[in-house]
């Protein structure tokens, strides 16, 4: 990936991540809960103390936007703020970790994820 490539990606990451800000300000919750909360998705990370297959899988699910635009959409259509706040945050989760160079991952490595090797390459 050349370097203009890849700050035009973070940039639509830093958009995506102010979106989600933006989104949490319309949640009647205290501005606190949005920082708390941030890092909850990174509990999927657990499944990688079963094998790198599964871990990938937990983690894959909890950040892939898709599941975060779901779940926020649920919680909209149905009224159930603490959906909306679930969404949001896997949203805002996923693009700060895309910003991070931290991506969906493959089910060989942790550090193999579909921008790339994190830190040295094997």
């Amino acid at each position: 990936m050349t370097k203009q490539m890849d700050t035009l990606l973070k940039l639509e990451e830093v958009g995506q991540f102010l979106l989600a800000i933006l989104l949490f300000t319309q949640l009647d919750y205290a501005w606190w809960v949005f920082p708390a909360c941030l890092l909850l998705p990174d509990i999927s990370m657990f499944g990688y103390a079963v094998n790198p297959r599964v871990g990938a899988v937990a983690y894959n699910i909890v950040h892939h936007k898709f599941t975060a635009l779901l779940v926020l959409a649920i919680g909209f259509i149905f009224h159930i703020p603490v959906l909306s706040l679930a969404g949001i945050i896997l949203f805002g989760h996923s693009a700060m970790d895309r910003i991070f160079g931290y991506g969906l991952k493959y089910g060989d490595d942790f550090k193999h994820t579909h921008l790339g090797w994190i830190g040295k390459k094997k």
